[in-house]
């Protein structure tokens, strides 16, 4: 799951985006309405961060934009206008929730969780594969109902198939969930997470694997009893 950050304020760009991913979400950072556009076209996002006064313009300009590319998309308002018509007017633009500066970082979590669960309404059960449990809203993994820890791309890469679970995800999918917006990435990083993933899960008899589809990218099912794939 990632989130995208539009802010043109280096050093709080640099603490709001390593907040989120100390919460363990994938986050792309952008600091003008251009570059979010750049960035709306390349990947799919859980949730926007969005600033108000951005060197190309006004974010909330920005709101029916967003809107029409992703439109399941969550936004959050981030600005020091505090006013209570610039707020009404975020919000008419279609912003889902207001954060005015300064705002405590816990705080901004909470209300990107908060956000995220109200995405249908209704509570999200974990999806069960095998002995493996992900809660989608927490953010957690279990096997036969014990805890289990995955670093930080481990995790984007498995909630990025359980998502998806029982159907290919092409590595263009998977190399837009795991890396950031203009991030290099290496050749065989995507298949180096895929194995440590699946040793992990092999190791845990977590009766979830991840298979490969031939060029194509991989799948995430129920382990069969016999044989696996390469």
């Amino acid at each position: 799951m990632r989130i995208l950050l539009v802010e043109d304020q280096a050093s709080l760009a640099r603490q709001v985006a390593a907040r989120i991913e100390r919460a363990g979400y994938g986050v792309d950072q952008v600091d003008t309405i251009e570059g979010a556009i750049h960035a709306l076209d390349r990947c799919a996002y859980a949730l926007a961060l969005l600033d108000r006064r951005l060197p190309d313009g006004d974010g909330v300009s920005l709101v029916p934009r967003i809107r029409k590319k992703q439109p399941e998309i969550r936004i959050l308002m981030l600005t020091a206008l505090d006013a209570v018509d610039d707020r009404i007017e975020g919000l008419e633009a279609g912003a889902d929730d207001y954060l005015t500066k300064p705002f405590n970082l816990d705080e901004m979590i909470a209300r990107i969780r908060a956000n995220l669960r109200k995405h249908d309404g209704r509570a999200t059960p974990p999806v069960v594969i095998g002995a493996m449990s992900f809660d989608l809203v927490r953010r957690a993994v279990a096997v036969a109902g014990e805890p289990v820890l995955f670093t930080h791309r481990e995790l984007i890469l498995l909630e990025a198939l359980v998502r998806r679970a029982n159907c290919v995800v092409s590595r263009e999918t998977l190399n837009a969930e795991l890396y950031g917006y203009g991030e290099e990435v290496q050749d065989h990083a995507l298949t180096s997470v895929v194995s440590r993933v699946r040793a992990r899960l092999a190791a845990l008899d977590a009766g979830a694997e991840i298979y490969s589809a031939r060029s194509l990218g991989y799948i995430l099912r129920e382990a069969k009893e016999s044989g696996t794939e390469a």
